[in-house]
């Protein structure tokens, strides 16, 4: 992801600095607006595959005429303007914290601004939940772009359908066995490949509408309104189908700090959003024309017999793409998760030494793989895995709603009159796709509902489980200003500095009482310091630390860190000089203490 940032400082001689600084920034821009169409939308971007398809031959069959398809494709395309267009990119993504985006970062801006409010912990467990349903989430987008896209190797040749779950197992297992490895080199191909994938989608739909341009009335709204006056119940339950059209579209956001706001928005209405509208149009025009005959994969039959084979290729290389996208979303995710005491500390490797948000979590990796392949195994077909998908996403964007609310209530003061009618129509389109979706329960929608509870239970365990683990340190705790008055003066003091890890900043730490303890000697210096995240992405180096001398060479040192960075305490210390203190590290020794918890039968 980070080789798709560029550098955008001038080369050129001074005179002509100006010009060439204009250049380059615009070089700049479209290597981030080429970028964000390889990781932004590959979810969106696989949509095409099944979305269309599942609304008329899925678990709720729709009949096949063109009042009915027009109505589909009108449902689609204002979709895509109210929920993309309008919701994510036009306003979700000015609530940005710190460039940030993402369920976390918009939690994290609202927790720190309305923390000492009542309903402040309803507002964290729905954005936690939240956090909680995109790891369904990444468990099917995998299993169901892969398999959607292998799955035109049946539509080329029948002969070939038996192969397709192997292929499909192998991709799989390729894809999460090289993470380890780092992707940071071929995701420069992201872009390309992508570009090449909408060009060639949009130019196929752009082909089937010249036969049929009829599909294009589908733009007027009329349409959609019509489908559900004449058929409300069938209407209602393609939601849950069309619906597959915009998932992805928390990734716009949720991508933010990478690309930046600008260049997503310029994929989407210049790019992206065309070529997915162009090839949807294009499935409805060939099933204008020939009927359930094209149904069984509209997307592949829009492509002439010699085009079928390279259209697979690229198709599965956007799956891929898309599936990417999802895991290093789920490292960023956990990442953050464990940064803000929702999860214990896992094992993270930097897979790239010139990008920070290059990272591998080997336990999140192996599991997400375990469960996508029997994800696969179980369901078969991508048909039946569509059955699984919406629930998580509809669940998600709806509780974005919620913390909209809050934002723009609390945090950006609109007025009432203003941002009800707006409110209004998130929360009736995303009630209804919701709603849609849920009646997918007893067909596999359970399991995103069951992975979310289950993942929200260990979240929200964990994090109350450190908050007591806190408070019982915290009461236990001898306070400092006593241990420097009566330690101070009867310990030996030896050469050097020593650094106490401490939780409680305003407590002795346990490590330091145990070595005055059994060692009878403290050192000339010591430090008590603390490492505290923020409810913001990034601290500046500058605000880092924060030193207090408390006296008789005690002090109290407290390290900030943003929840998107990871700590690096010898690094921060280096530059301590800033604090007022300058350190040898060969002359300084660092003390752990580690708390085991012991089950008893009173709480």
């Amino acid at each position: 992801m980070a080789d798709l940032l560029p550098n955008t400082a001038p080369s050129s001689p001074a005179d002509d600095h100006d010009g060439s600084h204009g250049h380059s920034r615009q070089k700049a821009t479209v290597k981030l607006v080429v970028g964000a169409i390889g990781i932004v939308f590959g979810d969106i971007g696989t949509s095409p595959l099944y979305a269309f398809r599942e609304t008329f031959a899925g678990h709720h069959h729709l009949d096949l005429d063109p009042d009915h398809i027009l109505g589909v494709i009108s449902l689609m395309f204002w979709s895509m303007m109210l929920v993309v267009t309008l919701k994510y990119v036009s306003i979700i993504m000015r609530a940005d914290n710190k460039g940030e985006g993402g369920s976390l970062a918009l939690l994290a801006l609202i927790n720190g601004q309305t923390k000492t409010q009542r309903w402040s912990r309803g507002i964290v467990l729905l954005g936690v939940f939240a956090t909680a349903l995109f790891y369904g989430d990444s468990m099917i987008t995998p299993a169901v772009s892969v398999l959607s896209a292998v799955e035109g190797l049946a539509v080329y040749n029948p002969a070939l359908a038996p192969a397709v779950l192997p292929v499909v197992i192998l991709i799989l297992l390729g894809l999460f066995w090289i993470q380890g490895l780092g992707t940071n080199k071929v995701a420069a191909l992201f872009g390309p490949i992508m570009l090449l994938y909408f060009v060639s989608i949009g130019s196929l739909g752009i082909l089937s509408i010249i036969k049929t341009p009829g599909i294009l009335f589908a733009f007027n709204p009329y349409w959609a309104v019509m489908f559900f006056v004449t058929d409300p119940l069938p209407a209602f339950l393609a939601l849950g189908s069309v619906v597959l059209a915009v998932t992805g579209a928390e990734a716009l956001y949720a991508d933010m700090g990478h690309f930046g706001r600008n260049p997503i928005r310029v994929s989407w209405l210049a790019f992206v959003l065309p070529a997915l509208m162009l090839n949807y149009m294009g499935q409805g025009a060939l099933l204008f024309r020939e009927g359930a005959a094209a149904l069984h994969s509209p997307f592949y039959n829009l492509a002439p017999q010699w085009g079928q084979l390279p259209l697979i290729v690229l198709a599965t290389m956007a799956a891929i793409i898309a599936s990417q996208a999802v895991i290093s979303g789920a490292f960023s995710v956990t990442q953050q998760a464990i940064q803000l005491g929702f999860m214990p500390r896992l094992r993270i490797a930097h897979t790239s030494a010139a990008t920070a948000g290059q990272i591998y979590i080997p336990l999140v990796n192996w599991g997400l793989m375990v469960m996508v392949i029997l994800l696969v195994l179980t369901f078969k077909t991508s048909s039946n895995l569509t059955a699984a998908y919406g629930i998580a996403v509809t669940g998600a964007m709806f509780i974005d709603n919620v913390l909209l609310t809050v934002v723009l209530y609390r945090l950006w003061q609109w007025k009432w009159y203003y941002a009800a009618p707006v409110l209004a129509v998130f929360y009736i389109v995303d009630g209804a796709y919701l709603a849609a979706n849920l009646t997918k329960v007893p067909d596999g929608g359970w399991f995103p509902l069951l992975i979310g509870f289950i993942i929200f239970t260990l979240l929200t365990t964990w994090s109350r489980g450190r908050r007591l683990v806190q408070d019982r340190l915290r009461e236990a705790a001898m306070p400092i200003p006593v241990f420097v008055a009566s330690a101070a003066n009867s310990a030996v003091r030896v050469p050097g500095t020593a650094v106490f890890m401490t939780s409680t900043p305003d407590g002795v730490p346990h490590a330091l009482l145990h070595n005055l303890k059994h060692n009878k000697v403290l050192h000339e210096r010591v430090i008590l310091l603390t490492v505290k995240i923020r409810d913001v992405p990034v601290v500046e180096d500058d605000g880092r630390c924060k030193l207090e001398d408390l006296g008789r060479g005690f002090f109290r040192m407290v390290l900030q860190y943003g929840f998107m960075q990871e700590p690096d305490v010898p690094a921060a210390l280096k530059n301590v000089a800033g604090c007022g203190q300058a350190f040898k590290m060969m002359d300084t020794s660092f003390f752990l203490a580690r708390q085991t918890l012991l089950p008893s039968s009173k709480p």
